[in-house]
């Protein structure tokens, strides 16, 4: 690799390297506010806990953000050095566009490598590492989440307000329950409530001392013309009030997508070995698409780092734009219409019959030749 290869490699890596580092950022943010965020203020996450957590979120992001950072990077890499009149300059001197585009199209290999490693070994990995450790740090205190004078409404079906909290033991506690429609079938008020967790149900148990309670017609709660039954109790029932939702048992349940390659071979083989019983044949078939699309999935995604590379390549020479926000937005919209196109082929992954998992190259073929026809009339 020459002077003039190596000073091309690297303006584009460079400049890949931070589009890759901003839209990790921007995607990883949506994450972090979501799922880490609650956990941290309320104090169930230490700030060491909560910076590895997010560590492990980089491979998932990175799927994503490696395709549309190359071409991000192709497009502000090029469009500056055709804007100064460098490619031109390389031209007069004898250059083909091929021959110039070639350090470009090395590190969009590189980069589709890379990707693969992602998408089958890193990512998988990162994501059952994740979730175990922030089932870890929240179950190691799972009271931290109750926080006094505030509604809790984490609980599918309960509305709870704990004015003040002492250890496993609340006071001034209320309670709402509600049916599907989120009416309130029944309100009790305690002077204190007492919260144990139960480990192996992943279950906090509640139970309520000197209670009043009005229970309201389940049809029409929301009618207050009949009298609401109303009762009092020294000591409640045991109420069991389910964490699975807030976080998962200490055994994550692995999701097909987190699964490396191996896995996903080993999972295909076994699914497709499954007894299928009379008419069930076509759910059969479904159930195998579905790992087959997974995998084509990770395949098709990796490459298309090197799809947007070799489109950017022409874009970038005919736009010659020096402007970061004009190259970001082509960016942005060809990785959209990208990721639209594979998103109407996994549609199909209930009609196996249309072989979803070789229309999901769809995309990747349709981007190839774009890329062709266009560095064709470049060159030209």
């Amino acid at each position: 690799m020459n002077l003039l290869d190596r000073h091309i490699f690297k303006s584009v890596l460079f400049t890949c390297a931070g589009a890759v580092a901003l839209f990790s950022f921007v995607l990883m943010l949506g994450n972090t506010i979501r799922d880490l965020l609650g956990f941290l203020l309320s104090g169930q996450l230490s700030i060491g806990v909560f910076l590895r957590l997010i560590w492990l979120l980089i491979p998932a992001v990175a799927i994503y953000s490696l395709p549309l950072g190359m071409l991000t990077g192709v497009l502000l890499t090029l469009g500056r050095l055709s804007a100064d009149s460098e490619i031109t300059a390389m031209r007069a001197a004898g250059l083909s566009l091929a021959r110039i585009a070639r350090p470009v199209w090395i590190l969009g290999a590189l980069g589709a490598a890379l990707a693969l490693y992602v998408n089958f070994e890193s990512m998988p990995r990162a994501r059952v590492a994740y979730h175990k450790e922030l089932g870890d740090a929240v179950r190691a205190n799972p009271l931290s989440f109750i926080v006094p004078k505030t509604f809790i409404r984490e609980f599918p079906g309960y509305v709870i307000y704990v004015g003040e909290k002492q250890g496993a033991v609340m006071r001034d506690f209320w309670l709402w329950k509600l049916d599907v429609d989120r009416r309130v079938t029944q309100f009790v008020r305690a002077e204190s409530g007492r919260f144990d967790y139960d480990e192996t149900a992943n279950d906090l148990i509640l139970t309520l001392t000197r209670a009043q309670v009005e229970t309201r017609d389940a049809k029409s709660p929301e009618v207050f013309t009949d009298a609401q039954l109303v009762g009092s109790f020294e000591k409640s029932e045991p109420v069991r009030l389910s964490l699975d939702r807030l976080f998962g048992r200490s055994s994550v349940r692995q999701k097909i997508q987190w699964m490396t390659y191996s896995e996903l071979q080993r999972e295909e083989t076994r699914v497709a070995a499954l007894p299928v019983k009379p008419g069930e044949e076509k759910q059969h078939a479904r159930s195998v698409m579905k790992v087959r699309l997974t995998v084509q999935e990770k395949f098709t995604i990796a490459v298309s780092v090197l799809a947007f590379a070799l489109i950017g390549v022409p874009l970038g020479i005919k736009v010659s734009r020096r402007e970061t926000s004009a190259n970001l937005g082509v960016a942005v919209l060809l990785a959209l219409g990208y990721y639209i196109l594979t998103v109407m082929v996994g549609w199909l992954d209930r009609h196996p019959e249309y072989h979803p998992d070789v229309l999901l190259w769809l995309p990747n073929l349709i981007f190839l030749l774009l890329g062709i026809w266009l560095f064709r009339r470049i060159e030209k």
